[in-house]
């Protein structure tokens, strides 16, 4: 078994070593060397202590057959197997996991799980008497610790080294990998009956006085990175529509996660990333509740895999479940399946409203299925989930058409807007995260985010204004414009909607709305004097 898991189910783990190990000098040939023992021992000592009698054989067959579907992602992706990752598993749906299924992933489960796991079902293991059978146990186990003493002595520094600067390498051992993880996912899941709090039960809506009602709409994408964005300077026409809309797209974002999971949650809460935790999210409010409680009409329209819990006390509508044959299949729904009910909403409006659209995006690895066939603009394209089977160009092919329809998405929402000229509206999109796309030999996304690369952290955010919400809120949208190149984050959301949308709240932290330096006249009810000298700087 040991064998078996370090040099079949541990491909992954030898793939990135042998990407990091330098050949030289003489110490790091040593540590290249050393690191098969220091693994060989580690896994003895595991499978030392789990065979036994009678539990051995469904034991081994679960490790195996949970080993080999995280080897498979491991080393088709380039994916680290963390809690976080763990959340996405948990989280995902029937029709998100039947994306993964494939002749390439049966193979790979045939092959290298069901056909070992066969193998140890139908071996003999015979057992020495208990006494024996312990003695030889913990010789066994004594030796393997003498063993990792002794590379600890003679290579502690290659290997402190090596692990600071490759701190991810332990989430490709299988299986303490998707163990431990699925131990820190359970441990946060435990605290689900903790007391729900609320952020500011004396939040309000503070509004200039227009006489007319907001409308604000806010797009989450889903998978899109910035660099693919012709906006942002991409050197394809992925823009073709939203290029002729007077739009401003913010070039310099950055997610708050890697992951829907863990993102969504982080960019719809008041804390910043470095203080948002995802066992704590459930728990608290939002600032989708922030706006509700305040007298806002907040909907949700739902067309991803949920909305992790941050629509939970807001209406929402689940476009999949209400199954338009126009644009859904029963089991997945074409974004435009949301335009619909937009104009239905917009059409009966009577209050302040918020519109949250919650799109499948550019969601991976079946980027095929993201777009209807006349948005099959750039060719070849990469018509299967197996992705890492396909070339670059198609890859690449097939994404920019998603964000080709993810543009007309974008666009007909606007257009939507456009036709209430009554109401003071606005709409932002800001997509969840990124997407690799086998730069590196790394695909999809979901990397730790310390190490993530910018195709994964790198998000477009694109910020539309009715020419009554300009004026009426006062808005310089040219200082704006002249602004995007200015780095933002995810941590700007919480409090640029406050802003823009009036809500009085203490919760407001005036250096992270990103309207206020291009504010013309202060906003109502909110006193804070660093942000007043904020807007006077901008304005000057």
């Amino acid at each position: 078994m040991t064998l078996y898991f370090e040099f079949i189910l541990n491909i992954s783990l030898w793939r990135f070593c042998l990407d990091k190990i330098e050949a030289n000098p003489l110490a790091s040939l040593l540590f290249a060397v050393s690191l098969p023992a220091l693994i060989f021992f580690g896994l003895f000592l595991l499978f030392n202590a789990l065979v036994w009698p009678c539990v051995h054989k469904p034991i081994l067959t679960v490790l195996i057959l949970l080993s080999c579907a995280a080897n498979y992602v491991m080393f088709q992706f380039g994916v680290f197997i963390d809690s976080d990752m763990m959340a996405n598993l948990f989280q995902t749906s029937r029709r998100e996991a039947l994306d993964f299924v494939n002749p390439s992933a049966l193979s790979w489960l045939a092959l290298t799980g069901l056909a070992p796991s066969f193998l140890v079902m139908k071996s003999e293991v015979v057992f020495r008497p208990a006494l024996r059978e312990l003695r030889g146990r913990l010789v066994s186990a004594l030796a393997c610790l003498l063993g990792l003493g002794l590379i600890a002595l003679t290579l502690y520094k290659e290997y402190a080294v090596f692990g600071r600067n490759n701190r991810e390498v332990t989430r490709l051992i299988n299986p303490t990998n998707f163990a431990y993880s699925a131990y820190r996912y359970f441990e946060r899941q435990s605290l689900a009956k903790r007391e729900f709090r609320r952020i500011d039960e004396e939040a309000r809506l503070a509004p200039y006085e227009d006489g007319l009602f907001t409308v604000f709409v806010l797009i989450v994408g889903e998978t899109a990175r910035s660099m693919n964005f012709a906006l942002n300077g991409y050197d394809r026409p992925t823009n073709p529509r939203l290029q002729g809309q007077d739009v401003i797209s913010f070039r310099d974002v950055t997610a708050s996660g890697t992951s829907t999971a863990i993102s969504v949650p982080a960019m719809f809460s008041h804390l910043p990333r470095s203080r948002f935790s995802p066992k704590d999210s459930p728990h608290s409010e939002n600032i989708l509740d922030l706006l509700s409680n305040a007298g806002y009409e907040v909907i949700w329209l739902e067309n991803d895999n949920g909305c992790k819990k941050v629509c939970e006390r807001v209406r929402t509508r689940d476009m999949v479940a209400e199954n338009n044959r126009e644009y859904c299949d029963g089991t997945y729904c074409h974004d435009e399946v949301m335009s619909e009910p937009l104009d239905d909403i917009l059409a009966n409006v009577t209050g302040d409203t918020v519109i949250v659209l919650h799109t499948m995006g550019s969601h991976g690895p079946s980027y095929y299925k993201r777009y209807s066939g006349e948005f099959r603009f750039f060719q070849p394209t990469c018509d299967t989930s197996e992705i890492q089977n396909c070339g670059i160009e198609a890859i690449v092919n097939t994404y920019d058409n998603t964000i080709v329809y993810t543009d007309n998405v974008v666009d007909l929402a606007i257009e939507s807007l456009k036709e209430h000229p009554n109401l003071e509206s606005g709409l932002l999109y800001v997509s969840d995260h990124g997407e690799s796309l086998g730069e590196n030999g790394i695909y999809l996304h979901g990397l730790p985010f310390g190490i993530a690369p910018d195709e994964q952290i790198k998000v477009p955010m694109i910020l539309w204004m009715s020419e009554a919400m300009k004026t009426h809120d006062h808005i310089d949208y040219e200082c704006l414009k002249s602004r995007a190149l200015v780095p933002y984050s995810h941590d700007y959301l919480f409090h640029s909607l406050a802003g823009l949308l009036e809500i009085d709240t203490r919760l407001y932290e005036a250096d992270l709305d990103l309207f206020l330096p291009c504010r013309l006249v202060p906003l109502p009810k909110i006193d804070n004097k660093f942000g007043q000298q904020k807007m006077e700087d901008g304005n000057k």
